[in-house]
């Protein structure tokens, strides 16, 4: 597999983040991808986090939450000060940010968008996290996610 940089990891670069880059070999037939890609990598799911693009009051944004955990649209919606909160299509995630679905990153979206990460992830030693291609994760310090990204933590699951 491939190490180049995709601009997910070029974006962490570029913010002076140190990451390390974790593959694996991504199943598009795995249904839950991230509980695959936990399983793949031999990682607690606790610590592998899953990008979700959304519409809070039709505007896009971003959350990153564990793999095997629920959103609470209400809570999203909270979670940026508005109102109502809907999963934001496939086609328009991926126009959007510039990356493919199951390959989704919050670092170097197309467009730079209000991010949330879920609180769970300050409890973990290191979160793991879509590095912008399927099959190609990065592991960091929930801190230096906030830091690349500008995300807020909030409470997001259902």
């Amino acid at each position: 597999m491939s190490t180049k940089a995709t601009p997910g990891t070029a974006a962490l670069q570029k913010a002076g983040i140190t990451f390390e880059v974790v593959e694996y070999e991504y199943d598009p037939t795995a249904g839950q991808t991230g509980n695959h890609a936990a399983a793949a990598i031999g990682e607690n799911p606790e610590r592998v986090f899953k990008t979700l693009m959304v519409l809070v009051d039709g505007k896009p944004a971003c959350v990153v939450v564990p793999v095997a955990a629920s959103l609470s649209m209400k809570k999203v919606a909270a979670a940026f000060g508005g109102k109502s909160a809907e999963m934001m299509p496939p086609a328009n995630a991926e126009r959007s940010t510039g990356f493919r679905v199951g390959g989704i990153s919050p670092f170097g979206q197309r467009k730079r968008v209000r991010t949330a990460l879920a609180r769970e992830a300050l409890d973990q030693p290191y979160v793991i996290i879509n590095g912008g291609k399927r099959g190609y994760l990065v592991r960091l310090s929930a801190a230096d996610a906030i830091a690349a990204t500008g995300a807020v933590t909030a409470d997001l699951l259902a």
